[in-house]
C-alpha cells in the first residue's frame, strides 16, 4: 500500500530533526503536523505553529493538551507573518518547516491558503530555516485555486533552486490531474535569500 504524502514528509522531517531543535508548523490545521513536530523535538525543543483560523487553533491546542505537549506556540497568524512573530534567537536555528496547503478538514472549504501569502511563508522560512534544514509542502491542486497555488509553489522553488535549496517533488497518485504534490526542499549552505 502506497504511504500518503503527508507520512512521507513527515518522514523526511523525522530523519533531520532532533531532540531540542526549533521546528514550524506553518498550517497547523487540525494539529498532526503540530503534534508530530513537538514529539520529535522533546520536552527540550520548541515548536513554532501557525494558522489563521479560530478553529484551526483551537483544534491544535485540544490535541496538544490532550497528548500533553507543552513545548508549543500557537499563532493565530498567516504563515507569511511567521518569520516577524518567531524570536529573534531561532532565525538560522530552525531545522523544520512543515507546511500542508489547502483548506482545514472538517472546517470551511472556502477559506483556502492563498498563492501570495504562501510564496511569502517559503521565501521566509527559507530565509530562518538553518543549513541542512528541511521545508516539506503538501500542496493539493483538486481544490478551488489549488491547482494555480501548486503550480506556483513548483515554479517559485524551482526558480530558488540553483542558489538556495534542492528540491524533491513527489507526486500522489499517479496517473491523477488533481493528485496531492509534494516538495521536499533542503536549504543549502550557501543557500541565502535577500
Amino acid at each position: 500500500m502506497k504511504r500518503r504524502l503527508t507520512e512521507i514528509a513527515q518522514q523526511r522531517v523525522a530523519d533531520v530533526l532532533l531532540p531540542g531543535d526549533c521546528a514550524i508548523d506553518a498550517t497547523a490545521g487540525n494539529g498532526h503536523d503540530t503534534e508530530f513536530l513537538s514529539r520529535t523535538v522533546g520536552a527540550d525543543g520548541r515548536v513554532f505553529a501557525f494558522d489563521i483560523q479560530s478553529e484551526a487553533v483551537a483544534a491544535t491546542k485540544t490535541r496538544l493538551a490532550k497528548s500533553g505537549l507543552r513545548n508549543v506556540d500557537l499563532f493565530q497568524e498567516s504563515h507569511a507573518d511567521l518569520e516577524s512573530l518567531l524570536p529573534h534567537d531561532a532565525d538560522g536555528h530552525v531545522a523544520t518547516v512543515m507546511f500542508n496547503l489547502g483548506y482545514l478538514p472538517g472546517g470551511d472549504h472556502a477559506v483556502v491558503t492563498e498563492t501570495q501569502s504562501t510564496l511569502a511563508a517559503i521565501n521566509a522560512a527559507l530565509r530562518i530555516l538553518r543549513s541542512g534544514g528541511v521545508l516539506t509542502i503538501v500542496a493539493y491542486p483538486g481544490h478551488a485555486r489549488g491547482d494555480s497555488e501548486a503550480t506556483s509553489v513548483g515554479q517559485h522553488l524551482e526558480r530558488l533552486a540553483p542558489v538556495a535549496c534542492s528540491v524533491e517533488r513527489i507526486d500522489g497518485q499517479s496517473g491523477r490531474n488533481a493528485s496531492p504534490i509534494l516538495f521536499v526542499v533542503t536549504k543549502r549552505e550557501s543557500g541565502l535569500l535577500e
